[in-house]
């Protein structure tokens, strides 16, 4: 992975960040985009993006071929869940890995779940999605969202080459839209895709990142 920016890099941290208040919206109140529910939560947070996010995620499904729709798995995740998340997998890798280093482990879980103080989904610019039909059945990209490493055998990177034609086709139709609205893609995750956090920031070369973390009104 020499030539991907883990989110643990430290150029990721160091980016700064110009908070501009854009609130978190609703992506179930529109009608051109498909939620899914297996990552729903009790007050609804992962379904909710900031307003230019939502806008630009309406502008990804237009560029997509007739009968394929963008399904929204993860948008905003509380700052406190992203903890959870990442305590959770850092204590698995340290099984696995009992002679490594914090920082080596550290390093491993960004890979999967981004550290806390620079997650993109707690900035409410992030979000976890796949294809699917005009009736909602998923296409197929390779591994489920949300793969972990191990058990995708690196299958879960995007450019991963343990895929079948169909899956690479998809996730290349996926990338060249979210492209077009302004996303960049986190490259060990093909679902993961972001726009004004500061790894956004970082691999776009914009001065600031636009959104820091994200609270719900």
């Amino acid at each position: 992975m020499t030539d991907i920016i883990l989110l643990s890099d430290r150029r990721v941290a160091a980016t700064r960040v110009v908070e501009n208040g854009e609130p978190l919206v609703d992506a179930r109140r529109t009608a051109a985009l498909r939620v899914d529910t297996r990552k729903a939560d009790d007050d609804g947070s992962y379904a909710h993006l900031r307003s230019a996010v939502l806008r630009r995620l309406v502008l990804a499904q237009g560029a997509l071929p007739g009968g394929m729709r963008l399904l929204m798995v993860e948008g905003f995740r509380p700052p406190d869940l992203q903890r959870r998340y990442f305590d959770a997998y850092t204590a698995t890798l340290r099984a696995a890995h009992p002679d490594a280093p914090p920082a080596r482990i550290r390093e491993l879980a960004s890979a999967y779940i981004s550290p806390p103080e620079v997650a993109p989904h707690v900035s409410g610019g992030a979000v976890d999605l796949t294809l699917c039909t005009e009736d909602g059945e998923e296409l197929p990209l390779g591994t489920e969202v949300n793969a972990t490493p191990e058990e995708s055998e690196g299958g879960c990177r995007t450019a991963a080459v343990n895929i079948g034609a169909e899956a690479r086709a998809n996730r290349e139709l996926m990338g060249r839209a979210m492209t077009a609205g302004g996303f960049v893609n986190y490259p060990t995750e093909w679902w993961h895709w972001s726009y004004g956090d500061r790894y956004w920031a970082l691999v776009t070369g914009a001065p600031a990142a636009t959104y820091g973390p994200a609270t719900r009104a």
